[in-house]
């Protein structure tokens, strides 16, 4: 069983207006509400592949009883825990004449420490049932900056995989858990790094590093530039088709389901490579977030080259 955590879940509201404006008013259709967090995405995804994913995290108010709802007619199987405050909301406003998104998403709710304990005695238990584990998105208040280092840590002792998309400091210290798999793009590298800007090779150095902290791998997602793999004797470069896209918003959730997709069912690492990629561009296609096209997916599987470094 594939366990995924969104401990910070949303509902989303995204509008399309065309030439949007700071300091002016915008008529719009009405907007697209999904319900969304990473590790939400990352299900779906999982759900499409044919796996049948458990979601936890934290849900609150009318906002997560909407959320528990919406996944439940996806066919997505959850075991949330349920705190006293309100679920956040984001807003999307996607322009498509210039190119833009622009987005605002809220804090998130106070989770308290019963709530916490709750959520840890119900993820010890599941690591006994759990073949891999799949954290994604960042961290409502309450939960200390290392939570996914604890997290990651009670994984490793269960002999689970453990796969992270997080950024800032909560990657920094979660990479002290030992993750069996990290998945920056380019900006969350170099911010971990602590750079503005890195090469191509400068960002196998840092994942390389990264592999010697105890990491088994860092996949690190570059958009239309494709991906770099790194693991501790493995250094590998995808290079994906040119595409037209429609929405990238979920892309490296997407990755993430591809690989995680791909590992689960043992296959060779640079197919696994290909599945990430191939998730992440069927997703960019898609007017939907965290949905993809599972026949276009196997077209794009002999369209994406993979070569060791």
């Amino acid at each position: 069983m594939i366990v995924t955590v969104t401990l910070n879940p949303a509902i989303d509201i995204s509008y399309r207006v065309n030439n949007f404006k700071i300091n002016k008013g915008h008529r719009v259709e009405n907007g697209i509400k999904t319900a969304g967090g990473k590790g939400l995405n990352v299900s779906r995804v999982l759900k499409q592949l044919g796996e049948n994913p458990l979601c936890l995290g934290f849900l609150g108010g009318q906002n997560g009883e909407w959320i528990k709802r919406h996944i439940g007619n996806e066919g997505l199987e959850e075991s949330f825990t349920q705190i006293r405050e309100e679920t956040r909301t984001c807003l999307a406003f996607l322009d498509e004449e210039n190119s833009t998104q622009t987005e605002l998403m809220e804090k998130g709710p106070m989770v308290a420490e019963e709530d916490i304990n709750n959520f840890s005695e119900k993820y010890k238990h599941l690591l006994e049932e759990a073949t891999m584990v799949i954290a994604s998105g960042s961290l409502p208040a309450g939960l200390s900056v290392d939570f996914y280092r604890e997290i990651a840590e009670k994984a490793k002792e269960s002999n689970v995989p453990f796969i992270l998309d997080t950024s800032g400091i909560s990657l920094e210290l979660a990479i002290e858990g030992k993750p069996f798999l990290i998945k920056p793009n380019k900006d969350e590298i170099c911010q971990f790094a602590k750079r503005s800007d890195l090469s191509f090779q400068e960002m196998i150095d840092v994942a390389r590093e990264i592999c010697n902290k105890g990491v088994d791998y860092v996949l690190i997602s570059l958009g239309a530039d494709g991906a770099v793999f790194v693991g501790s004797d493995t250094t590998l470069r995808a290079e994906i088709p040119v595409i037209s896209v429609v929405n990238p918003v979920g892309s490296g959730d997407s990755m993430v389901a591809g690989m995680a997709f791909a590992l689960h069912n043992h296959y060779d690492i640079e197919e696994c490579l290909k599945w990430a990629c191939a998730c992440g561009i069927s997703n960019a296609l898609q007017e939907t977030t965290g949905k993809i096209d599972p026949e276009l997916v196997g077209d794009l599987l002999t369209k994406i080259k993979v070569t060791p470094l």
